[in-house]
């Protein structure tokens, strides 16, 4: 499992998503009982820190406020060393982490990456991924999407991940309220503030990611409307996350279009005409060259994600055969995500109906 953990974090930076990165994973030559018996390892994380929320939250609710100065001071120096100069620096320091995360939740959302536990151990003060034990990236779209074995209400859905974030985050906030003013009602009026931010930097940060695989550059006031009727049809018409958006940046170009990446593999509905016209519609009153535009979307619109299917591949060959090259030969793909190639089109692909993986175990 901590394979998993390997091969999702090293493409989550390639993506461009903050993360933790995998310094290396050493078997330990013990055997661990998760959803069968597995063989044990370490997973070696690197991060700018390991600082979580719920690092936070432990020492405030056991008011050492003591322990709780020297951490927030530690992380301000570094992480948001520019927060020192405010005259306000603890609040500083919380709307810098409230904005990072609100950017980083879009990222994902902007993906198709479920996380799968999002406490609040589980999210760092420096706005980075961490702990990818039951995470996953989905295939067709499912707003209610969950993977994770220990998540039976979903909570931690895809749709639910922003809402999660925002919850994290006001923990968080009740955890600074004593450094954030003397006076408890300014405290409490100060992180109420802090807080009621995050909806709007989160909206803000997801239009931008979105627009971006639209091929968009000027915000206009329908735009979220056209978003959102676009997942509509993805979800009705059970559509691949990941290859939508990468056929939308086929057609961007209407004369490449009949010679595209991805059109071999995956055609939309003809459900989407009618949005493919809006769509056509809103590009021609956007700002960027259409020469520019179809360079613009395929970097934004990954054509190899790690697959549920593959990433499993990779994990049975190894642990069962101690065959590494699916492995490697995974992690090598996922290097150029978005450089498509016609010889590697199987790694493109949804999986087929006995490769589907409905289920993700906390390995790590």
């Amino acid at each position: 499992p901590v394979l998993r953990e390997y091969l999702v974090s090293e493409a989550m930076a390639v993506l461009g998503v903050p993360t933790s990165r995998t310094l290396g994973a050493v078997t330990s030559g013990e055997w661990v009982r998760r959803e069968g018996r597995l063989p044990g390892a370490v997973l070696v994380r690197v991060a700018q820190s390991h600082i979580r929320i719920g690092t936070v939250q432990y020492f405030a609710s056991r008011q050492d406020g003591e322990a709780l100065e020297i951490l927030i001071d530690h992380v301000m120096r570094r992480h948001y060393p520019d927060a020192m100069q405010d005259l306000a620096p603890v609040r500083n320091m919380l709307d810098r982490i409230i904005a990072r995360q609100a950017r980083l939740v879009a990222q994902w959302q902007s993906l198709g990456f479920i996380h799968g536990v999002m406490n609040t151990d589980n999210m760092l003060l420096s706005g980075e991924t961490i702990d990818y034990g039951p995470c996953a990236f989905m295939d067709e779209f499912d707003a209610g999407k969950v993977f994770s074995s220990i998540d039976h209400g979903g909570r931690y859905a895809y749709q639910n991940q922003p809402h999660i974030a925002h919850w994290n985050l006001s923990v968080l906030t009740q955890s600074l309220l004593p450094f954030l003013d003397d006076d408890p009602d300014q405290a409490l009026a100060s992180g109420q503030a802090s807080i009621d931010a995050f909806p709007g930097l989160y909206q803000a940060a997801y239009l931008e990611r979105m627009r971006s695989k639209l091929g968009l550059t000027d915000p206009r006031d329908g735009d979220a409307d056209l978003i959102q009727d676009l997942f509509g049809l993805i979800q009705d018409g059970q559509s691949d996350f990941t290859l939508t958006f990468r056929r939308l940046a086929d057609l961007a170009d209407p004369e490449t279009a009949p010679h595209s990446e991805v059109g071999g593999l995956f055609e939309l509905p003809a459900t989407f005409t009618p949005w493919l016209e809006r769509w056509q519609q809103r590009l021609a009153s956007d700002s960027l060259a259409s020469s520019e535009r179809q360079a613009s979307m395929y970097a934004a619109n990954p054509a190899f994600i790690p697959r549920n299917h593959l990433v499993e591949e990779a994990i049975f060959a190894a642990e069962r055969h101690g065959d590494f090259e699916p492995f490697h030969t995974l992690l090598d793909i996922l290097a150029r995500p978005f450089e498509f190639d016609e010889e590697l089109a199987r790694y493109a692909l949804p999986p087929r109906p006995e490769q589907v993986v409905t289920q993700t175990f906390c390995g790590t």
